[in-house]
């Protein structure tokens, strides 16, 4: 597994798409912290990192797609899934480390971010002027909500060899993890399950972390979330076996 990390990682920084994932990332969350007229944190006027967390899951909802897109569709379509399979190492280490290595780019991008932090920290009046404990809760909701995208991605693209068809799966599935099962609980019909749906969702977990609360209920969720799609692309990788 160690090896296959090692080279995922390799493939992603060998090539523009690395750099380009980190500057895409930063580049966005800057121009609407920053930059957006009579919406940016300088004309705010007090230190408060809320906007960047309420952006970046959306950022990620196109971001992560793209990052794991290739993650399987690119082995399909040049015919090295097979080959790469029979070697002696196991689906769950394959898996595990095109994920990880998928996790670690998006880590990788979000670690300059921290920069906001820093800034809002010297110039708060007095400096140090913010929710610390809530911004370090709502960076650890970040990396929660952006595992379980990741495994999205990963399992969206073990189910086809088409790259882009990947992206728009991957797309589509963590829209629907995001907002889909909101969008459910708000329909009249489903009034009597709006909690249900809104618990199956990943905004309410995400939302929840980023008040610097850590629930164990959130923890379980994004777990959870991350071993079941795991587990979906294991499935059809084991099912190509038969």
């Amino acid at each position: 597994m160690i090896a296959l990390l090692k080279k995922e990682l390799n493939l992603f920084f060998s090539s523009i798409t690395g750099y380009l994932v980190v500057i895409l990332f930063l580049l966005v969350n800057s121009v609407f912290l920053w930059l957006m007229p009579d919406d940016n944190l300088l004309d705010i006027g007090y230190a408060d990192l809320s906007r960047f967390f309420e952006n970046a899951p959306y950022v990620f909802l196109l971001l992560i797609p793209a990052i794991t897109m290739r993650s399987f569709a690119e082995e399909k379509s040049l015919g090295t899934l097979e080959s790469l399979i029979t070697k002696p190492v196991s689906e769950t280490s394959i898996i595990l480390g095109k994920y990880l290595a998928a996790l670690i780019l998006v880590l990788f991008a979000l670690f300059p971010t921290l920069i906001y932090y820093i800034t809002l920290y010297s110039l708060g009046n007095p400096a140090g002027n913010i929710d610390s404990g809530a911004v370090a809760g709502s960076y650890l909701g970040l990396i929660f909500l952006a595992s379980v995208y990741v495994s999205i991605g990963i399992f969206a693209s073990s189910l086809t060899d088409n790259q882009i068809v990947s992206l728009l799966v991957a797309f589509v599935m963590c829209l629907f993890v995001s907002e889909g099962f909101q969008l459910l609980a708000n329909l009249p019909v489903f009034r009597t399950f709006n909690l249900f749906f809104i618990e199956l969702g990943i905004r309410s977990h995400y939302i929840s972390i980023s008040r610097g609360v850590i629930d164990t209920r959130d923890v379980i969720y994004f777990i959870s979330a991350n071993v079941f799609f795991l587990l979906c692309t294991k499935t059809l990788l084991q099912k190509r076996n038969w």
